[in-house]
């Protein structure tokens, strides 16, 4: 087993917290939050990943005559593009409504936030 896909997604996991605990600014918060979600595509795909697996498609061969891809781990990746994109979306309308009704997206000068 290769373990260059796991070290990929670590690194890209914590260039995003990284970039998270430093953010000065919403917005860079929210991209910096979708580089994290951004590694669990990589880690997802590493573990369907099968060595000279093909798609799962069984139209032009027999079942069970070569490997294939699991199509689960596939699925679960595409599931989480599109609740990344959500999320991310959501999030940066909160974000645009903030800037509205405060005038700043710097974390620190919200003031009526704080508890």
């Amino acid at each position: 087993m290769h373990v260059l896909p796991y070290l990929v997604a670590a690194y890209v996991f914590l260039i995003g917290c990284y970039g998270l605990a430093t953010s000065r600014n919403l917005i860079h918060a929210v991209g910096c939050l979708a580089v994290c979600q951004s590694a669990t595509y990589v880690l997802l795909l590493a573990v369907g990943y099968r060595e000279g697996a093909t798609a799962p498609v069984f139209s032009d061969i027999e079942p069970a005559s070569r490997p294939v891809v699991d199509p689960v781990v596939q699925a679960l990746t595409l599931t989480d593009v599109v609740v990344g994109a959500t999320v991310t979306a959501l999030l940066l309308a909160l974000t645009v409504q903030i800037s509205k009704r405060h005038g700043t997206v710097d974390p620190d000068e919200l003031r009526e936030l704080r508890g």
